[in-house]
């Protein structure tokens, strides 16, 4: 931000958030507003968990960090919950959902000097967005994302995204692919949501190509589609698998979770990190674990994104501007026909916290506690938002 101590990579931020609880945060006026994004994924278990808060409190009483020179219990902890449920066989903590992808990269990067290739490539989507650290970024479809930080990583191939038949000619084409990495539902890149069959069949591809196949549930995973993963709508296993955002409920982690060859590629040295897995974030993880267990919102997740979704549809089905409604579960994206980033604001101002991703997709990611009287809320507000939108657009 001009004329202040911060650099500004995140343009001008018109509100300024102090506390929350529950589904709802309040500015330094005092004003109360609905969290419809959650953080952009994170606070899935809605703000300030009792559950959470009291884990975090306990843990920094007992012990903030060690470092990985030693062996952390609530480390062991998660990453044998973690794979109890995902099916993968270990796990590499991080910081955050880029350094999660960052060691899915570096992790292919190994199965191909392995098999002796000196340029090993990853095949990445249009439309996908996995961090925005160096090799993430080049992994990331979006140009303005790439654009002014020189020469990238040559390592990566861009697909288009739910194309089954451009993966099979890329593998008859290129020798030197050994991994896919994509999102099961892209984000940012306009909740899209694959054809039924298409992970399944990309899981194919990689078996008969020699390829890992690698999944981003950085912002799919901890429940947010109505399953723990996304990947678990379908019946494959992925190779590797991402993840971060509500993994914490707030507190920094990211987990690089692998099974089969995947899980056996890094040994002492190879990989790293000073915070990953420290026993805070890993005390939260558990917490945010036992809750979602306890309070069975995976289901509730699938429930109120299918209320959700039909309430949005029958709201908005007869409107000029209103494209569809797509998602799984509590990730939901409305498209309209032109691009609307001016209705962030305007909900805003309605007390309503979205976003606007792809120029022309509400993206909705409202927590998993999520009730009925919620969905009325986001629903009849978003209705609002449309109709006066398509009455100055049509």
């Amino acid at each position: 931000m001009p004329g202040t101590a911060l650099m500004n990579t995140y343009g001008e931020r018109k509100l300024t958030l102090v506390r929350g609880k529950g589904h709802y945060v309040w500015d330094d006026r005092d004003q109360r507003y609905f969290d419809g994004i959650s953080g952009i994924g994170v606070c899935g278990l809605g703000h300030c968990h009792p559950a959470v808060a009291a884990a975090v409190a306990e843990q920094a009483k007992t012990l903030l960090h060690t470092s990985n020179l030693y062996l952390i219990p609530a480390q062991k902890a998660l990453a044998e919950r973690l794979s109890a449920i995902s099916g993968m066989d270990n796990t590499f903590f991080s910081n955050s959902g880029a350094e999660a992808n960052e060691a899915a990269i570096k992790l292919a990067l190994r199965h191909g000097h392995n098999r002796g290739l000196a340029l090993p490539r990853i095949v990445v989507m249009e439309g996908a967005f996995h961090g925005r650290t160096f090799a993430t970024l080049t992994a990331t479809a979006n140009a303005k994302v790439r654009d002014g930080f020189g020469a990238l990583p040559e390592n990566f191939i861009r697909a288009p995204f739910n194309d089954v038949a451009a993966l099979e000619k890329l593998a008859a084409e290129h020798e030197d692919i050994v991994a896919i990495l994509l999102e099961p539902i892209q984000g940012e890149g306009g909740i899209g949501v694959p054809d039924p069959g298409y992970i399944e069949s990309v899981r194919q591809v990689c078996d008969q190509s020699g390829w890992l196949m690698m999944l981003d549930e950085v912002q799919t995973g901890n429940g947010r589609t109505g399953r723990y993963f996304a990947y678990q709508h379908s019946n494959i296993l992925p190779d590797v698998v991402t993840t971060a955002k509500g993994l914490g409920n707030g507190v920094p982690i990211g987990a690089c979770l692998a099974r089969g060859q995947a899980a056996a590629l890094f040994g002492p040295g190879s990989h790293g990190s000073t915070y990953g897995g420290n026993p805070l974030a890993c005390s939260a993880g558990l917490a945010v674990l036992d809750t979602i267990e306890s309070e069975v919102l995976i289901e509730n997740a699938e429930k109120m994104g299918a209320l959700l979704a039909e309430k949005l549809r029958e709201k908005l089905v007869d409107n000029p501007a209103f494209v569809e409604v797509r998602g799984k579960g509590l990730m939901i994206g409305i498209e309209l026909t032109t691009p609307c980033p001016e209705l962030v604001d305007r909900a805003r101002e309605r007390g309503l916290l979205l976003n606007v991703t792809a120029g022309n997709v509400i993206r909705l990611l409202p927590p998993l506690t999520l009730k009925e009287q919620d969905c009325e809320f986001i629903t009849s507000t978003v209705a609002e938002l449309v109709v006066a939108f398509a009455e100055e657009t049509n």
